[in-house]
Formats: C-alpha cells, sequence, structure tokens
C-alpha cells in the first residue's frame, strides 16, 4: 500500500530543523530540571539537589534518565550559558546578606525570610519601574522631579545592593515586626547604607504591596 499523498508531502517539507525540534523536545523535562539542579548548587541557603535525588525524582514523573546522561544534561546548559553562572544578580546578593544577618543574629528566621525575600524580589521585579518612580519622588520631595535629578537616580535602580536590602527589609517587615528595627540596623551595620535609605525602599514598596496611594 502506498503512503498517503498528504503524508508524503508533509515528510518532504521537513527540514533539519524538525529533527533537532525533535531531539529537544524529547530532552526539554531533562534540561529544565538541569537549571533547577545547576540553581540548586549555586544557592547558599538553599538545598542542593544531588543526582541520585534527581534520578530517582525524574523517574518517579516517567523519565528513565542515567546519572551520565543527567551529567551530559548540566554540561549542556553549561555550555549554553558559556559558562557564566555567576554574573551578579539581585538574588545572589539577597541569599548573601540574609546568610550574613544568620551568623550575625542567630535568632532572625533566615530561611523563613528566604522564602518570603523570593516573593518580594518578584513583586519589585515586577513593579520595578512604579516603586523605583516612589522611591524617586519620596527622596526628592517632588512631585515632578527634574531631569538632572532623574539622571542622578539611575545609579539608585541599578544598585543590587540596596535591593537586596530593602527585598530583606520588606519580608522582615511582613514575617517579624517586632524585630524589623534591629533587622535594619544590622543590614545597614553589615552594608554601609543608611537605616534610613533601606527603610524608605522599605515603606515605598509596602504602599504598592498593599496598593496604597
Amino acid at each position: 500500500m502506498s503512503p498517503h499523498p498528504q503524508a508524503q508531502l508533509l515528510d518532504s517539507m521537513q527540514g533539519p530543523e524538525d529533527g533537532v525540534f525533535a531531539v529537544l523536545k524529547e530532552k526539554f523535562p531533562i534540561l529544565v530540571f538541569s537549571c533547577v539542579q545547576l540553581s540548586s548548587k549555586l544557592s547558599f541557603l538553599g538545598c542542593i539537589i544531588d543526582n541520585d535525588t534527581a534520578v530517582g525524582f525524574l523517574h518517579s514523573v516517567g523519565h528513565s534518565v542515567s546519572k551520565q546522561a543527567l551529567l551530559e544534561s548540566e554540561l549542556m546548559v553549561l555550555k549554553g550559558l558559556e559558562f557564566r553562572v555567576n554574573d551578579p544578580n539581585p538574588l545572589t546578593y539577597v541569599e548573601v546578606l540574609l546568610e550574613v544577618l544568620g551568623n550575625n543574629r542567630p535568632s532572625v528566621p533566615v530561611e523563613r525570610l528566604h522564602e518570603l525575600c523570593h516573593h518580594v524580589l518578584q513583586f519589585v521585579s515586577l513593579e520595578r519601574n512604579a516603586i523605583f518612580e516612589s522611591l524617586l519622588v519620596s527622596t526628592t520631595q517632588r512631585a515632578s522631579p527634574s531631569e538632572e535629578q532623574r539622571e542622578k537616580f539611575v545609579a539608585v535602580t541599578e544598585d543590587y545592593m540596596l535591593l537586596g536590602v530593602g527585598v530583606i527589609a520588606v519580608a522582615s517587615f511582613i514575617h517579624c515586626f517586632k524585630r524589623w528595627g534591629k533587622i535594619v540596623e544590622e543590614l545597614s551595620h553589615i552594608t554601609g547604607i543608611s537605616s534610613r535609605s533601606i527603610s524608605d525602599f522599605a515603606h515605598v514598596t509596602l504602599k504598592h504591596i498593599v496598593g496604597a496611594p
């Protein structure tokens, strides 16, 4: 029986990229998990996902994969990133600061704050422009800051250290308000950023979280 004409047409239209797509489609779940596993190895406060745990989990969700295949998948991800996995980012600053904060003040619930900081950082990232605009207005005490003030403020918007302490301050305000002042003081001591600047960032962000004008 001869192949269906439409099937033959579809086969003839497939190019080399279709083969590549088929391979990627098959490996995609493993690649995604490799990204998660690599992230766990870079986290200061999270638990590292070792290969035994990874293979066991993947088997449980229907993906039969060996440790060797998992290592090759990690290597593929690293090559795709050109091995640049330690570029500075806001989360890195948050985690390092939490690590230091926990060492300096063991009573601070760092693990809970770490979890909450993820949500706060996500919110700040989504509302970044609005939050920094409010912070600019609050800092300059002007409803319409001048162009010169805006130009100088650019450095503030790019300061990951300020963002890191601000995110932790917001999470602390939400989770352990009674200790908030002490935590802000300690963050100021760690970073050299004034308590006033940390508090201003936290208050502006909290207003956006609750939807206050």
